[in-house]
């Protein structure tokens, strides 16, 4: 038996080591197919939540206000609709250095086809539009429809024009007295404080003659 083993060694150590290789591959195989498998992943894209927008606000236009008495420039302007009777003043070149603001509600807000009117100082309240006021005695009011004039009417008959108070009315009959009779209705823009505003208002009610 020896002399055989020691005749096939050579073959016998081949054959045991064929047998290890074997065993090896059938443990690795047996392992594999014993391994569980993981489940794959599977990553889902995240969607935001949608965004409500809100629908936006139309912005109201301008305004259209008139902005007359103690300003630079008397006359019509469009502003911004959320505008104060400040911003009105300021549209028409500012107050004048004669304007009595502190009759005048700088934060009022306006609001489309506005009058704004700025008084002098010592001047008092006027109307828009021409309403009787107490005479003196011995003075005559105008007849309806009958124009003012300029060059003989008394301060009372003149307070009663629109935009005209009682410093505007005095000024008038001064200057007159001073300088001498208006030639035309459109020299009473001569005097200090009537501009294009008061003269636009009061120039189809007087008269020179």
């Amino acid at each position: 038996m020896r002399q055989w083993v020691e005749k096939h060694r050579e073959a016998v150590a081949v054959g045991t080591l064929m047998s290890l290789l074997s065993l090896g591959a059938l443990g690795m195989v047996f392992f594999f197919i014993k391994k569980p498998v993981p489940a794959p992943i599977v990553i889902h894209p995240i969607t935001p939540p949608a965004v409500q927008t809100r629908t936006p606000t139309a912005t109201p236009g301008p305004i259209q206000v008139y902005v007359s008495g103690a300003v630079v420039h008397p006359g019509v302007y469009a502003i911004p609709w959320d505008s104060r009777v400040q911003q009105a003043i300021h549209a028409a070149g500012g107050a004048m250095a004669d304007a009595d603001l502190v009759r005048v509600n700088l934060a009022q807000r306006v609001y489309d086809e506005q009058q704004i009117y700025i008084p002098y100082q010592g001047e008092v309240a006027t109307p828009l539009l021409p309403t009787a006021i107490p005479r003196a005695s011995g003075s005559v009011a105008s007849a309806p429809g009958q124009k003012v004039n300029i060059n003989t009417a008394s301060a009372g008959e003149l307070e009663a024009l629109p935009g005209i108070g009682s410093a505007l009315a005095q000024r008038i009959v001064d200057y007159r007295q001073s300088v001498g009779p208006f030639q035309r209705p459109e020299d009473i823009k001569k005097v200090k404080g009537i501009g294009d505003g008061i003269f636009a208002q009061i120039k189809d009610l007087i008269t020179v003659q």
